[in-house]
């Protein structure tokens, strides 16, 4: 499968996953209430923190099917792989189903605190949401494998599908057979196992079949054990620093100020959805290369890939922080609530971009197999952020808190990333800064900065979303035509 066309997929797939995530939610709230909505949002929050228990089995696996494709594994090999994860994936998703039932009910008195629905109600959903989250547990491993062997195409249009199924269905199911929060988590239930099934029944036809039955193999897993633990690692650590902000700030601010900064990071954040799709492409196709030892290809396909995050996500950040109080008074219609926000959002959406810019590297070390340098750095970053964040809040408040998430992330890109190229793509390392950041970067700031000094006032909120629109699209292709490798793969495309 082609890289343009698992890109392609991958963002298709993610757009169309984040506006079946969104569209519903006003309908959900309508029919359950608000409390019984805020009990979907507990079960995002485990689902995201139960994925530790996975051990990096998860992209583990992912990496080895790459290898797989590269020649890296015979066919015995890998099915040995795959049904070993898979016992171990089925028993740990037993372990989740049943230890959220054993705590059910004290989650239901002590932890939540609702004034509407019954601790009996809340007990039937806890029991419910550790029934879903072990299934998409499992489902994740079969995911994964399909990634890994580079048929996203495949996964992307059976996702779409079940997730327009998991969210029309759900209203569905409120509206015509029961508007109750046990029957929202059936229906995902029920979803989730079909969905499970149906990728193994990929994953097991994709896969030539083996000499020899497969079997449980500790072999296979000893042999991916240090990648998988240092996954585990870097998944722990990047929960953290994701979330210690809003951790911190929760006691530290007023929960009206809190309100403002938790906005404004939903708004920056989305910028990761722009890059997701990038790496999920790519990295199978790094794992690839580094196995076939191709260091011209890998050198081509790392620099390429940067250039996307750059074009993609740099030309929506730009956007973000250059027109940040327009986007939020056109998206609120709150002039208070924008004054608030905008200065927050804008800082964020520069910290986020910065993130992101690590994204290929952090690919690329996967690709290799080291993941202690990413650990290292985390751990460092964990432990100054902690103390800078109570430092900072009770003199600036939550500004002060997003000039530190864009000085951590500074951090990344102006040392962190160097130990990446002393080992690997030596002699990359200026290029990558060059032609992959800097000149997009500024060439998309500046038509940026042309189009806000050019733009007209008092044109209502059409004429505003237009005016906009048009300038997010000359940022992007100005970025683009400035981005090397990028310009020269659009020049073809337009020209057939």
């Amino acid at each position: 499968m082609s890289l343009k066309k698992n890109v392609l997929a991958n963002y298709l797939g993610q757009g169309w996953r984040a506006i079946m995530s969104l569209a519903f939610v006003p309908l959900y709230i309508k029919y359950l209430g608000i409390e019984a909505y805020g009990l979907i949002g507990i079960f995002v929050m485990l689902q995201a923190w139960l994925s530790l228990l996975d051990m990096g089995m998860k992209p583990a696996l992912g990496r080895e099917m790459a290898r797989f494709t590269g020649g890296g594994h015979d066919a015995q090999s890998i099915w040995n792989l795959l049904r070993s994860i898979e016992i171990v994936a089925f028993c740990l998703a037993v372990v989740i189903a049943v230890g959220i039932w054993s705590v059910s009910g004290w989650l239901a008195t002590n932890w939540v605190q609702a004034e509407r629905l019954p601790v009996s109600v809340m007990t039937q959903a806890f029991i419910l949401m550790g029934l879903v989250v072990a299934l998409r547990f499992i489902e994740n491993i079969y995911t994964s494998s399909i990634a890994g062997l580079q048929r996203q195409v495949l996964q992307n249009v059976v996702t779409c599908v079940m997730a327009t199924l998991s969210g029309l269905g759900s209203v569905v199911v409120l509206v015509w057979v029961s508007p109750t929060i046990e029957a929202f988590f059936i229906w995902q239930g029920l979803i989730s196992l079909i969905t499970a099934i149906f990728f193994m029944i990929v994953v097991y036809c994709i896969l030539p079949q083996p000499p020899h039955t497969a079997r449980f193999s500790m072999l296979a897993l000893i042999k991916v054990w240090r990648f998988a633990a240092g996954m585990l690692g870097i998944t722990l650590l990047a929960l953290l620093l994701m979330q210690v902000d809003k951790i911190l700030l929760s006691r530290l601010l007023s929960l009206e100020d809190f309100g403002y900064y938790v906005l404004a990071g939903l708004v920056a954040g989305g910028l990761y959805i722009l890059i997701t799709p990038v790496g999920a492409a790519f990295y199978p196709r790094f794992t690839e290369l580094v196995t076939r030892q191709d260091d011209l290809a890998l050198k081509k396909a790392y620099h390429l890939g940067a250039q996307l995050v750059t074009v993609v996500m740099g030309s929506a950040a730009v956007m973000l922080i250059v027109f940040s109080e327009r986007i939020l008074l056109l998206w609120t219609g709150d002039p208070e609530l924008t004054g608030q926000v905008a200065p927050i959002m804008s800082v964020l959406a520069l910290g986020t971009f910065l993130n992101g810019l690590m994204w290929m590297p952090y690919q690329m070390q996967l690709a290799h197999g080291w993941t202690s340098l990413s650990i290292r750095i985390n751990i460092v970053a964990v432990i100054l952020l902690v103390p800078a964040i109570l430092w900072v809040v009770p003199i600036y408040g939550a500004i002060g808190t997003a000039w530190v998430w864009v000085v951590l992330n500074a951090g990344y890109c102006l040392i962190g990333v160097h130990f990446m190229y002393r080992r690997i793509l030596i002699s990359e390392k200026w290029i990558w800064y060059r032609n992959d950041v800097l000149i997009p970067i500024i060439v998309a700031a500046a038509v940026a900065l042309l189009c806000c000094w050019g733009m007209p006032v008092d044109i209502g909120r059409v004429g505003e979303f237009s005016v906009l629109l048009v300038s997010a699209i000359c940022v992007l292709v100005a970025a683009a035509v400035a981005a090397p490798i990028v310009r020269v793969k659009l020049t073809r495309f337009v020209l057939g």
